[in-house]
């Protein structure tokens, strides 16, 4: 439990015998304050208690073995959610109970107490709060990469599809890739996608005349990455990435008799995958405010992560300063953590070179001159019209509307409303419909390569598993489930 310097010593006491009514009280974290206490002590900033820290005297008066010492209201991040988790473990404790209060802890050190609980599978309880760690399952079958995200539109998918299409080619002879996307949209029970098969238009039309939607995450990397996909569904989604509802339990039994050498776990939004996953790769824009990336519970995300792919590192979304920024904001949190810098660009999945193009995306309008202009250069395409209203089906009648006129081809983003308006649209009007990918380029470093490194770590991290690693496990999920 946390306690601090502003609560005089008995009635800290007093609370502990209500709160030993239903815990067992492993460990103590002193959070700095020192307006209550008579004589005081030194504290060493974001470390437990080490010489020169006398927290022996309050300890034994509040009945505790063990109590540290941080101060969550430093400038040093990284060491205070080190210290903070580095006593739960040793405690073994099950949840973190924060008997503190302003001015000692305030909203964004609760915060990363919350995170620091979270990342060690403890829950967070407050006085009118409590965050749960979210149950994963465990697959046993191949080692799991997760790619999660801290929002929507910050180009997870296009992430993960790039990630997918390189590591399905290089691990082909082994059974390749399987690509598990949860989504808003999905599918009522897990649906197997099989990407190999070249689907097009007329497969995604065919699954939204039949009530589906064709424009689901497991969709776009079974077209644009060409890899075997499952479809699930979510609803909802908690502070700490929980989804309300969802059946990605239900699709492991297609992923273990699929054969994959690697499973990759795609989030959705910023709802985290809920099956463990050997390494992980958070992928945030960079044009969100800092505080989601880096704080908040966006902290928490970064502590379950190995990389983080920051996207859209450009104008208009962010100016370098701002980029600079959430990089140092985010190694606060982690230090070492990889981070690369990326740009998205247009990349049709056929050529349109020479053909009058209506392009419908779900960018800003900011980015339109960017976009059209990279066409243009990359690809040959004659851009006749920009339409940034696929995700606003008012707008984008109209946007239609315009394109069946002046041009030849409708190309798509594969999102929102692109395959029962957009499609549907170029099927009516006898229009050629060409589906694109947002394509993932680094600005510094190289993506490949942080890609094949985060593959071989799942590998190694898989092979040294075993069983008595998930000491929580229980046996009611594919391998059993562990809190994270």
């Amino acid at each position: 439990m946390v306690i601090d310097g502003e609560h005089y010593p008995p009635v800290v006491a007093a609370a502990l015998e209500v709160l030993r009514r239903r815990y067992e009280v492993v460990a103590g974290i002193f959070a700095g304050g020192r307006e209550k206490l008579r004589g005081g002590f030194a504290a060493a900033p974001g470390l437990a208690a080490g010489p020169g820290a006398d927290l022996g005297g309050l300890a034994r008066e509040l009945g505790l073995s063990r109590l540290a010492a941080v101060e969550p209201g430093g400038d040093d991040v990284a060491a205070v959610l080190g210290a903070v988790r580095a006593t739960l473990r040793e405690a073994r404790a099950e949840a973190l109970v924060d008997l503190s209060d302003e001015p000692v802890i305030g909203y964004r050190e609760r915060f990363l107490l919350m995170s620091a609980a979270l990342a060690e599978g403890a829950r967070y309880v407050a006085a009118d709060t409590e965050v749960v760690p979210q149950r994963f399952a465990r697959l046993d079958a191949m080692p799991a990469l997760g790619v999660i995200g801290t929002g929507k539109r910050v180009g997870k998918t296009a992430v993960s599809g790039w990630l997918a299409r390189r590591l399905n080619g290089r691990l082909a002879s082994r059974g390749g890739v399987v690509v598990v996307a949860m989504g808003r949209g999905g599918p009522p029970e897990p649906e197997l996608v099989l990407g190999a098969d070249g689907l097009g238009p007329a497969e995604l039309l065919a699954a939204s005349r039949d009530g589906r939607h064709a424009a689901s995450d497991c969709y776009e990397d079974a077209v644009l990455a060409g890899v075997t996909t499952i479809g699930c569904r979510r609803c909802g989604g908690g502070l700490a990435g929980a989804p309300f509802d969802d059946n990605v339990r239900e699709a492991l039994p297609l992923v273990e008799a699929g054969g994959a050498a690697l499973a990759v776990f795609e989030g959705s939004g910023a709802v985290v995958p809920p099956v463990v996953c050997d390494a992980t790769v958070c992928v945030a824009g960079a044009g969100q405010p800092l505080e989601y990336i880096a704080g908040y519970l966006g902290t928490y995300r970064l502590l379950l992560s190995d990389a983080l792919v920051l996207t859209q590192c450009e104008p208009p979304f962010v100016d370098g300063a701002g980029v600079a920024a959430l990089v140092a904001a985010s190694t606060a949190v982690k230090p070492g953590l990889r981070i690369l810098q990326t740009v998205f660009r247009p990349r049709p999945a056929q050529s349109v070179r020479g053909r009058r193009v209506a392009f419908f995306t779900t960018a800003p309008e900011g980015a339109v001159p960017r976009l059209a202009q990279a066409l243009a250069d990359d690809h040959g395409a004659d851009v006749v019209l920009v339409s940034t209203g696929l995700a606003d089906r008012g707008k984008l009648a109209s946007d239609v509307a315009r394109a069946a006129k002046e041009a030849d081809v409708f190309l798509t983003e594969i999102k929102a409303a692109a395959v029962d308006v957009v499609a549907e649209a170029a099927a009516s009007t006898g229009r050629e419909l060409v589906f694109c990918d947002n394509e993932p380029l680094a600005r510094e470093g190289d993506l490949g390569s942080l890609v094949d490194e985060l593959e071989q770590l799942a590998v190694e991290r898989f092979s040294a598993r075993d069983r008595g690693r998930w000491a929580d496990a229980s046996g009611d999920g594919p391998g059993g489930e562990v809190r994270r």
